[in-house]
């Protein structure tokens, strides 16, 4: 727990109010307490009580732990060298892991491949769609034993979920971005 509990209440409750567009009596009608107990809330020197907390944070919609933490950045940066890179097909592909923090089924990664290199793609989840775009040089992709021929700009979407592989025919190197998606059931691919 930070040390600064006061002031995260205050922050918090001001931004979740503020989020549902509603004045500091509209969350005091909807909490059952004075619009005064909200406001000493909101200055950062007040001492609720616990029951008054517990209606605030049922009124919000926020667990009172949600209520008293230090307020997150919704935006991360992550500098260049913070960014997972493996080596892969022999160390001739390098895969950049663009997702600082793991979505469940979703990827999204920076592929530079040098020339002539390939790489097999590993199958995704069933109901997977795979966007490929091709950043520089040219790219082949390979799906389900259809090839796709790709240059600077284009965009291959394919079922994630089918053997595929990638190559740089090129003589110079090339650089893709792959995203993975899931796809819901019963959404077409398109």
């Amino acid at each position: 727990m930070d040390d600064n509990a006061a002031g995260n209440l205050a922050t918090n409750i001001r931004s979740l109010r503020g989020s549902r567009n509603w004045s500091q009596q509209q969350l005091a009608d909807h909490a059952s307490i004075p619009r005064s107990t909200v406001a000493s809330m909101e200055s950062g020197y007040g001492n609720p009580s616990l029951a008054n907390l517990a209606r605030v944070s049922a009124a919000l919609g926020a667990g009172i732990e949600e209520l008293l933490a230090r307020h997150a950045s919704a935006c991360a940066l992550v500098p260049a060298s913070r960014i997972p890179v493996q080596r892969r097909a022999g160390g001739r592909v390098a895969v950049a892991k663009l997702l600082p923090t793991r979505v469940r089924g979703m990827e999204i990664d920076r592929m530079d491949f040098d020339p002539g290199a390939s790489m097999g793609g590993t199958p995704h989840v069933a109901g997977t769609k795979e966007y490929f775009y091709c950043l520089r040089g040219k790219m082949q992709v390979l799906v389900a034993g259809q090839l796709f021929e790709l240059g600077r700009g284009d965009v291959l979407a394919f079922p994630g979920d089918q053997r595929h592989s990638y190559r740089n025919p090129g003589s110079g190197p090339a650089a893709s971005i792959s995203v993975v998606v899931p796809v819901p059931v019963g959404a077409e691919l398109g």
